[in-house]
């Protein structure tokens, strides 16, 4: 098994792990993830890289249970080495907002999670101002620009205090000043102990976020490692050659 460490993070201050042990999913009879083990610290940024049906998307999916495992586990360790239940926001490439503002969308999400009334609004907007968009609180949400809904999406899963966030590929679909926003955004939740799994296709992307990479191809894990390593001397050929532009089979 893989294991991401610890070392950006301050003095005392420790993250749980998220561990996946022989994580197999499959969509009928075809395997999409197989035998995947990894052992994650949620409070560091990384980045799984692959080509398009390396399974990226559904490890995410898997990690936060929206897709069903057909063999292994997937536990939390607390700092102490206890089992933990780990809380996680996913983060949709295509956000889907509801029929009302903004600020509305947010405290539905707080609802929904059994966040008292009392401090919905507040905890709500905070959320909201942090993501930069103070200005939209009362905006409808479908009347906002792809990288304002996507920065929303962000504040929505943010505002449920996670104890990691799953994006998949966040900013695929937006503009390039909406997407340094949300970069620098996600690089300061560090400061709070909070880290983050995202897929991306841009490798451009992945250096300026990546603490460390996972490395995928056709539902496999071929290789983790810390973001500098692996974009400087790659220790699997197919992400050697993945990293070169080429084609892999």
């Amino acid at each position: 098994m893989a294991e991401l460490g610890s070392a950006w993070l301050a003095p005392g201050r420790q993250a749980a792990r998220l561990e996946l042990l022989g994580v197999g999913v499959q969509h009928g009879d075809l395997p999409v993830l197989q035998d995947v083990g990894l052992s994650i610290d949620t409070g560091r940024r990384t980045v799984v890289l692959g080509p398009n049906g390396a399974g990226k998307t559904t490890l995410l999916q898997a990690i936060h249970g929206l897709v069903p495992l057909c063999s292994g586990r997937i536990t939390g360790i607390a700092p102490d080495g206890s089992a933990a239940r780990l809380r996680f926001g996913f983060v949709f490439q295509r956000p889907v907002m509801l029929r009302r503002s903004a600020l509305a969308n947010v405290e539905h999400a707080l609802a929904v999670a059994g966040v008292p009334a009392a401090s919905r609004r507040m905890r709500a907007a905070r959320a909201i101002e942090e993501v930069g968009l103070a200005y939209a609180l009362e905006r409808p949400a479908r009347r906002l620009s792809g990288g304002e809904q996507q920065r929303l999406a962000v504040a929505r899963a943010n505002a449920l205090q996670p104890d990691c966030l799953l994006l998949d590929e966040p900013t695929a679909n937006v503009d390039p000043a909406a997407g340094a926003a949300l970069e620098r955004y996600l690089i300061g939740l560090q400061q709070t102990g909070r880290g983050f799994v995202m897929s991306t296709h841009d490798l451009a992307q992945a250096r300026r976020l990546a603490q460390q990479v996972i490395f995928m191809h056709r539902g496999q894990v071929l290789e983790v490692a810390q973001a500098d390593a692996f974009f400087s001397a790659p220790q699997s050929p197919l992400a050697a050659r993945f990293l070169d532009g080429q084609w892999l089979d």
